[in-house]
This record gives structure tokens, sequence and C-alpha cells, in this order.
């Protein structure tokens, strides 16, 4: 049996030695000092320190480096509170600490344990493996609960704010196709909305967003179109538009509706779900740990009594601080969420074992069993790279465990990486940026992310050639398959929750078109494809493949679209807004594609569009595309 400090404190050793940090300079300082273990006098690296003016504005906040030394840069004179926390020790306040305009106050900082326990555990040479799900203190007032601390900050003599680690894939736009060479379109749906607030929340802070933090389709598919449900078998329904394209009006743009049956949350099955909450240092800011905690409220405020929730936490290491407890125990589970608080080390590879291992425990077969990971992305002991996560979650996953990402907060914030894992661990991804985006996702739209209604949704499409010259499919450039794909039931894919609806875009340059398309020279061993004259006037043949969330084997759909092309003001409020949003989309990528595209444009059809907007999510658009065009200039 290990104090956890402890087994933090050994943890912390082992990375020095491959962790050489910058010396401290301490002119600069205006605090400084080192952060310590009151009995052994052993160093504390990772703890979290806060500097509050006036007792409650935070000011400031940093992280002690691996020689357990911290620095506050450019205090103004006057009195301040410094509260210090680290996993396993008790948080210690100082008050009245008073900053002249000379700085270089050092206040070296001992911490006490608060005997926090962790049985059972083997410290591996790489990773800390957990034997047990025991991880569990006594407050000063009795109560169960949990903390872990981290950070992932690697300057330490910085403000965590003072620079910008946010990672996104590259993204590069989907190229025509010339429908005579290659007339297959494959690709695995994407419900994930992460794209669309991330991009609110840069241009709330006064900035247009890096274009490789816009995927279209994210965009696209954050807002609610009224598809008709299904009325067969099938688990959702299709819808198909052909009509002008209004941003280059030589094409064609082709318009494909998706609408997954909706559920009542009376006839949802019991959940079995497993809150797993990154409490590293990275998680201290109030845009993080906190509307974390807010926004996981809502959530456990809709459970029902049949309904299971854990909680696993992660930091230097992971535990369980909340046992499967039923959804009528709300004040017990709101306790334990309120003990958390933040600081260290962030070993997410580590915790995302043990929320599996929780959920397996729990599992319910006739239920919804579901991890909940809410983090910032910043992993950065044990398992962190993108490809050994990848590989954990994709093993993990054939368990029959969901997984849904949140992403919170910013300058540290890895989109890259939690975009992957809700993709490999057949989940969703959503960017939580406020109070009201957490009722949004977790209690408006609670059905579609916590209850898979089908699984492994891929999209196939040909072209007849005869109607369509070239195509070019908007946005899900992360969601490409190979054609091959198509049929292989092994290949994983998007996911469809209850009630999501999902929209696809293809813009076509029409046949006849005298338009150049890149293309590869002329076979010499083999002959183009002659084109025949399609039925009844086709212009593309839909496939779709998906399974039931627990088979293995896929079902079949096929839909042929006819050539009755309707002009923009002929389609739908629904279908125009979504184009919309794909012209702003690609302006605010600047893509090569983006033709006539204008602010101008798209705010007419945006308003014109609108319709009910009872949530009154597409008037907070065209605010937002308002405000875009302003920081343009």
């Amino acid at each position: 049996m290990l104090k956890f400090s402890s087994l933090l404190l050994v943890s912390a050793s082992l990375l020095s030695l491959a962790f050489t940090p910058k010396k401290i300079n301490i002119p600069a300082c205006s605090i400084y000092g080192t952060v310590s273990d009151n009995s052994s006098s052993d160093i504390i690296p990772f703890a979290g320190l806060k500097l509050f003016k006036q007792d409650t504005i935070l000011l400031s906040s940093v992280a002690s480096d691996m020689n357990g030394q911290y620095c506050f840069n450019n205090i103004p004179s006057g009195e301040y509170k410094l509260v210090v926390n680290y996993v396993g020790y008790t948080t210690r306040t100082i008050k009245a600490i008073k900053v002249t305009s000379t700085g270089n106050l050092k206040l070296n900082i001992k911490l006490s344990s608060n005997q926090l326990v962790l049985q059972d555990v083997k410290v591996a040479e790489k990773e800390i493996v957990h034997t047990t799900s025991n991880f569990a203190y006594k407050n000063s007032v009795g109560k169960a609960g949990g903390k872990n601390y981290t950070t992932s900050y690697n300057q330490p003599n910085r403000v965590a704010n003072d620079f910008n680690t946010e990672e996104y894939h590259k993204i590069d736009d989907n190229e025509f196709k010339d429908s005579k060479k290659d007339p297959l379109s494959t690709f695995s749906i994407d419900v994930d909305k992460a794209s669309y607030s991330n991009v609110r929340r840069f241009i709330t802070q006064g900035q247009l967003p890096q274009p490789d933090a816009v995927r279209v389709e994210e965009m696209i598919n954050y807002f609610a179109y009224n598809y008709p449900q299904p009325k067969g078998n099938d688990p959702f329904s299709i819808t198909t538009q052909y009509m002008d394209c209004p941003w280059n009006s030589q094409h064609n743009l082709i318009h494909i509706g998706l609408q997954g049956k909706e559920v009542k949350l009376e006839n949802i099955p019991a959940n079995n779900l497993v809150f797993l909450i990154d409490v590293s240092g990275s998680m201290n800011d109030p845009n993080k740990l906190p509307l974390l905690k807010s926004g996981l409220r809502l959530l456990v405020e809709n459970m029902r009594e049949q309904d299971k929730v854990s909680l696993v936490v992660y930091a230097g290491a992971a535990g369980v601080v909340l046992p499967p407890t039923s959804g009528k125990e709300k004040g017990k589970i709101f306790d334990a969420m309120e003990q958390l608080e933040a600081g260290g080390s962030t070993a997410g590879g580590e915790g995302i074992l043990l929320a599996y291992k929780t959920a397996k425990e729990n599992f319910l077969s006739n239920g919804n069993n579901r991890i909940i990971l809410a983090t910032d992305g910043d992993f950065n002991v044990g398992t962190s790279s993108d490809g050994e996560l990848v590989r954990l979650i994709e093993k993990q996953r054939e368990s029959g465990v969901f997984l849904t990402v949140l992403g919170f907060g910013s300058g540290n914030y890895k989109d890259s990486k939690m975009e992957q894992l809700a993709d490999k661990g057949n989940g969703n991804y959503a960017y939580i940026d406020n109070i009201l985006e957490a009722k949004k996702v977790l209690v408006k739209e609670m059905g579609g992310t916590l209850l898979t209604i089908a699984k492994d949704v891929k999209i196939q499409i040909e072209f007849n050639p005869n109607k369509v010259k070239a195509y070019r499919l908007v946005g899900y450039e992360n969601r490409l398959l190979n054609n091959e794909d198509f049929n292989n039931d092994k290949k994983d894919a998007g996911e469809l929750g209850s009630g999501h609806n999902v929209t696809a875009i293809y813009e076509i340059i029409p046949a006849g078109s005298s338009e150049l398309v890149a293309s590869v020279d002329e076979l010499k061993y083999q002959k183009t494809l002659s084109t025949v004259t399609a039925p009844n006037n086709e212009v593309m043949t839909i496939k779709f493949r998906y399974k039931e969330p627990k088979d293995t084997v896929s079902k079949l759909i096929t839909e042929v679209m006819i050539d009755k092309k309707l002009s923009t003001n002929q389609v739908s409020d629904d279908c125009r807004f979504a184009m919309a949003v794909a012209e702003f989309g690609m302006l605010l990528r600047d893509s090569k594609f983006k033709g006539e595209a204008n602010y101008k444009s798209i705010l007419a059809m945006a308003r014109s569009s609108k319709g009910k907007d009872e949530e009154g999510y597409r008037a907070e658009f065209i605010r937002l595309v308002e405000m875009a065009e302003l920081l343009k200039k």
C-alpha cells in the first residue's frame, strides 16, 4: 500500500531524468520559491499555485517545475492571497502576501500530506498500472472525494496564458474528381460538432480562427435540420436535393441529409456512464474544470434511478473517486465532483485504461455503456502520443463501450488528439466553450450524445458521367475512405445517435462544361470506362452501409437521385442554411474553391433561411458572420 503523494513524487523523479527545466530568472520574479513536503522536505513538482487579489479575483496561476520551483512574473504592488494544491496534499492558503515595487519576494511553501491512499499499485518503468479501482480520501469534513493535480506547462517561469500550444491537424481541401476516371466517392459520416463551437470561441474573443481549426462538415452538422423521421425498419431517413451552387454560378450542388430515429428519453435503455475527468494543472482555468463540473451537473440532473454514474480522474496517475452510483443519488455524485481540483502532470492514457476497466466491470448487456472523457487533451505522461492513444482506443472499442469526448479551454487545447480519440472510439466529439453549449450537448441533445442507434455508417456515391463531369465533397477531409472500405465490415466508420442528423454537400461540375479538371494521363494497358445512358435520368446512386449497435455485419441501403435541379430559391430553408454555413466555412479557410463566396451573400442566405429558430442557434450564426466580417477588415 502506497501513499498517492509518495507515488507521484517517485513518478516525478523518474520523469526528471529525461527533463531538465530552465532555471528560474529570479530578478524577473515578483514572487518565487520552492514547494516541498512538510515532513520529508522532498520537492513537489507540478504543484498548482493561484494568486488572488481582493481575496477572490484570480490574477495569475503557475505551476512548480521539476525542481519544485515556481515564479510569478510582473505582479503589481499590493496585497494578495496565494492558494497552493497538489494531489495527496492538503490545500494551503497563504493570506496577506505583500508585494512591493522591487518584487523578488521569496516564499518557500511546505505542504502537508492528507493521507490519500491508493492500494495495490505497481510502478512500472514507463507507466503506473493499477490493479484495483479503489481510490478515495477523507477530507476535513469527512466526505468521500478525490483530488488529482497536474500541469502541462513546460516553461515554469511563465504564466500559463502567455503562450499558445493549441494543435490542429492540417486540412487540405478535397479536390475535384473526374467522374469518368474516378466515379466513386466513399466516406464515413461525421456527427462531431466541436469545430463550430471552437470557431465561435475564436471569433467572440476577437480573432479569426486558424484555417485548420475549421472543419466545414462539423460546422454544417452543428445545426439541427428538419429532415423527416424514418418510417421503415432502418434507423435513419435519407433526403436529397439538387440545386444551383451559390458561390459558383457554373456549378451545381447536391445536398444529402440523414435523420436518425429519435428515441424519447424515457425509452432510452439504462446508462452505465463513466465520467473520465482530467484534473491536471492545465485544467486550472475557469473555462476548464469549473465549467466542466457545471456542465456535468446539468447531465446528472437528468439521470434516472436505473442509470449508473462512475467518476474516474487522472493527473500524474489515475483513480476511481466514485464507484457506480445510481442517478437517484444526485447529492452523492455532486459531492464527489465538487471535491475535484486541478494540478500536476497529465497521464491521460492511464486514465483511459482505468475508465474502460470501470465501464466493463459494470457493463449493462441491454444498456448504454459509455465513457465521457472531459479534457483539454494535453496529455504529457505515459501513453501520450497521438499514435499510442489511437491504438489504445481502437483496442478498447471492441468491448462495446462507446466514447464521448468533451473538449475544454484554450491556449494548450489539443483538438487534433481529441478528434482522433472520438473517431476511433466509436464516439462523438464536442467542444464546450460556455455553459449554454454544455446545456445543448448534455441536456438538449442528450439522446444523440449518449445513445448510438447505428454504428460504422458509411456512404458511397457513384456519379453518372453523362450528368456529372467532376465532383468535390465539401469537408469530410478527415473522414475519407478507400472505395474498397465500403464493403469491409472490419473498417471503422462514424456513429449516429438518437435524433442526430448528418448533412453532406457535393459541389458538381455538370457534364458538358468546358472547365478543365485535373486528371492523370491516359492508361496504356487499360481502356477508359465507357459511359452508358443512365436510366430515368439518374445523376448518381447513393449507397449506405450501417450496423446495429451490437452487430458486426452491416446492412445496405441504396437510393438513386434523378436530375431535377432546382434554383437556390426553390430548395428548403434547411438546405439553404446549410449552404450558407458551408460557404462561411470555406471563406474562413480561405479555400481555393470559395469562388464568389462573400459575407454579404452568406448573410442574405442565412437570414432568409433562419426559419423558426426556437433555440436561437441560427440567429447566433448570423451574428458570428457579422463579427467575422468586421474582424476581416
